[in-house]
């Protein structure tokens, strides 16, 4: 099999590109990436001889017409993917969720490729903290940022394309991803690498935000998974049970790190910010067989600790210039 993983030198992009080497030996991937501030190759060092990195915009439409020409699947994680980013500047999440995924789904219809698409479970909105209700596929979208706006447009252009022009795809939206490779802009990364310089934690408001987590290789087998299991034109939703609101989440990270749980400050809400997630993930479960095998949030949450401890050469570089854009925001 001839794979083509956009975004592959990102975070869920590229440990899908390294378990797909480790537990696929016979499939041959080529990276397409353009390496914007979230993408780098150094993600992909591990694995560098047995992949093809190309650097490249998802919107050039002569190359990626001429990548899916040379393809038998199109895994599609690009994406501009921080909502705080897209309040500040849309366009990019325009240019590249929206335009990209357009410029890729012509490629895919001209070449008859399989296409599998990777979205978010922020493209239904929010729930209240106090719902018993958690997402499913047929929840109604309801984005509430450039970001997630821009992801569900996304969505809706693959759903077009399969329903409109037969195109063999199929979507899944995720919950939150932690692990290792994940830029220090996000919150789990962030909050891990300030402890490791002995900065305190940084909380908005209250805390009381819930997102449903899931280790970054427990959705990789689930995108695998559907990619040979699931049924053309349908959209599965992968979690892993994982609720935790954010507070809970820097009392892990405070515990990971043997400190009092108590050991951290608040920081202004973010605008917007949405007030829960959960996955319904019995779909992909009972359909597909799927199962994630990080079930306890506290060990995996130990082990993304110990391999930012463990490579601090990879996000150090990044950190100095992520700290300034926070503290210029008041976060």
């Amino acid at each position: 099999m001839r794979l083509l993983v956009t975004g592959g030198a990102g975070f869920i992009g590229s440990n899908f590109v390294h378990l797909t080497v480790r537990e696929r030996p016979d499939v041959q991937v080529t990276v397409l990436d353009a390496l914007t501030y979230a993408g780098d190759k150094t993600s992909l060092a591990p694995v560098a001889d047995k992949v093809t990195l190309v650097e490249g915009d998802i919107t050039d439409a002569e190359l990626v017409d001429r990548l899916v020409g040379e393809s038998d699947l199109v895994v599609h994680f690009a994406a501009e993917s921080h909502n705080d980013n897209s309040l500040t500047n849309p366009w990019p999440f325009v240019h590249t969720n929206l335009i990209g995924t357009y410029t890729l789904l012509e490629a895919v219809r001209k070449h008859g490729v399989r296409f599998h698409h990777i979205s978010t479970d922020e493209v239904y909105g929010d729930l209240e903290l106090d719902d018993p209700a958690k997402f499913t596929a047929d929840t109604p979208y309801n984005p509430s940022s450039p970001y997630s706006s821009t992801k569900a447009g996304s969505d809706l252009l693959v759903r077009a394309w399969a329903r409109s022009f037969g195109i063999q795809a199929t979507i899944s939206n995720c919950s939150n991803n932690y692990g290792p490779y994940q830029h220090i802009e996000k919150f789990i990364p962030r909050q891990i690498t300030n402890l490791i310089d002995g900065i305190k934690p940084r909380l908005y408001g209250k805390g009381e935000n819930v997102r449903d987590w899931i280790h970054v290789e427990d959705h990789n087998s689930a995108v695998w998974t559907i990619i040979e299991k699931g049924q053309i034109g349908e959209t599965y939703l992968i979690g892993a049970d994982g609720e935790k609101n954010n507070l809970e989440v820097v009392e892990a990270l405070l515990e990971a790190f043997g400190l009092a749980k108590d050991d951290f400050d608040h920081v202004k809400d973010r605008a917007g910010h949405d007030l829960r997630y959960a996955i319904d993930s019995s779909k992909l479960r009972d359909e597909l067989g799927w199962e994630p095998k990080y079930t306890d949030f506290q060990s995996g949450l130990q082990a993304t600790v110990d391999w930012y401890k463990a490579n601090e050469a990879w996000w150090r570089p990044a950190k100095e210039a992520t700290e300034a854009k926070y503290a210029a925001a008041g976060h």
